[in-house]
């Protein structure tokens, strides 16, 4: 294997997915940045939700909101599903894993918070059980997804899909756009320092 040539071909991929997601995203990132806003202002919170990497990045998005993104500011009430341990395991065990955040969407979610579902397929069972019950609660249920969106395009409103198939691409986006998300309501919030 020709390993400058993979490393290259990588940053090739990226490069040109990171111009496809900003044409494909675009509209759907405004929407959600317009209605974090409203719902951070009126006292709602954000939880973030996934499996495996898109777990990672729920825990690293909502760390962005309650602690700083680049200057100190008030923290923003942001919620990862993916981190209560016992939480997690006592779901899986007495309810089964496809409802890891169903359930706690039913605890600590209220009407008008949002809740965005992270999945680089759109398929996964539980991440859509979680959007469907914030949906039945009257909580706003929006998302991040690759390939063609999945089940997750008659979930979310809005959805980001990140055009491409790579599961590593996909999540490069996600990583990218959350903290575009961060930096976005920081302004919109009126928290940047001027």
């Amino acid at each position: 294997m020709d390993i400058k040539a993979f490393f290259d071909a990588e940053f090739d991929e990226h490069l040109d997915l990171v111009n496809k997601t900003r044409e494909a995203t675009r509209d759907a990132f405004v929407e959600l940045v317009e209605i974090c806003t409203d719902a951070l202002n009126d006292g709602n919170k954000l939880l973030f939700f996934g499996n495996g990497g898109s777990a990672a990045d729920a825990q690293h998005i909502a760390t962005e909101f309650t602690v700083r993104y680049i200057h100190d500011r008030r923290a923003l009430p942001a919620i990862a599903l993916t981190t209560d341990s016992s939480a997690l395991t006592a779901i899986g065990n007495d309810f089964g894993f496809d409802y890891l955040f169903s359930r706690q969407i039913e605890a600590l979610g209220n009407p008008d918070d949002v809740a965005i579902g992270i999945s680089t397929s759109g398929n996964s069972k539980n991440v859509n059980l979680g959007l469907a019950k914030a949906k039945e609660m009257g909580l706003i249920a929006t998302g991040w997804t690759g390939k063609t969106g999945g089940d997750m395009v008659d979930l979310c409103d809005p959805l980001m899909i990140v055009p491409s198939n790579t599961t590593a691409r996909i999540q490069e986006m996600h990583i990218q756009l959350g903290q575009m998300l961060v930096g976005a309501l920081e302004h919109t919030l009126g928290l940047t320092k001027k």
